[in-house]
């Protein structure tokens, strides 16, 4: 297989729909810096390479498959992007804990989509409600209340956090982390379904399957990287709770 990146990238989409247009150009812009943040908080730890373009492509193969409109689907697909860009304020110790984290050292990561929203927030196009800057706010939200940061529930959470929340919790699960192996595809994609209603929306799950379904071997092609992480379904370990880990 070879390494694939996008079927489709919101710049090519935009760039096909508005060509030279200076909003279009504007949002293109604001992709690629989307794109660069988010590798280079990745970068500072081997075992996340790649993790934000991932969330970022599944999270947008979802709003599509949800029939969102074409400017919200690429906000959504920008929003994977930075989701974890408040990790620039999280030590390297945490983030490279050997193993899993300390109360404290969970305290701190729990820190990080308030920070990437303060830096977010002042960024026009960005911090309209329900907007970029909120989806990053809002991803480690659960639908029964128990997510953070402030243990939102249902409706009351962003639909573009309600999907980051499974594209960044799926990939997590098949994701190689420093003190335990990634999960099966299959398996992670069972620990999605069973928490469908309880931590994630109903709605986005469906979509989330509906994309896994028709687009499985594009979905692998993700996991393909150049040495660095497992192609998906290839190793696994450990037992899975609703993606609650410590991470």
């Amino acid at each position: 297989m070879k390494n694939a990146r996008y079927i489709v990238r919101p710049v090519e989409i935009h760039e096909h729909r508005f060509g030279n247009e200076p909003l279009c150009r504007l949002t293109v812009t604001i992709h690629q810096l989307a794109e660069a943040l988010g590798r280079a908080i990745d970068l500072k730890d081997r075992y996340t390479q790649n993790h934000s373009e991932d969330v970022a492509v599944i999270a947008h193969l979802i709003a599509k498959a949800m029939s969102l409109e074409s400017n919200t689907c690429d906000m959504i697909h920008i929003a994977g992007h930075l989701h974890d860009i408040g990790k620039i304020g999280v030590s390297d110790q945490t983030l490279k804990n050997e193993g899993r984290l300390s109360d404290d050292q969970w305290l701190e990561m729990r820190k990080h989509p308030m920070l990437g929203y303060e830096i977010l927030k002042d960024v026009n196009g960005l911090s309209q409600n329900g907007g970029i800057a909120d989806m990053v706010l809002f991803h480690h939200e659960r639908c029964d209340g128990s997510g953070y940061p402030e243990g939102l529930t249902k409706d009351a959470i962003p639909l573009g956090a309600r999907i980051l929340a499974v594209a960044d919790s799926f990939s997590a699960m098949i994701d190689d982390r420093r003190y335990r192996k990634g999960r099966p595809r299959e398996e992670a994609i069972t620990e999605i379904v069973r928490c469908s209603g309880n931590l994630y929306d109903p709605q986005v799950v469906t979509a989330f399957l509906n994309i896994e379904t028709e687009s499985k071997d594009w979905l692998a092609s993700l996991r393909f990287r150049s040495g660095e992480r497992h192609m998906a379904g290839v190793s696994g370990g450990g037992k899975w709770n609703c993606g609650r880990e410590k991470q």
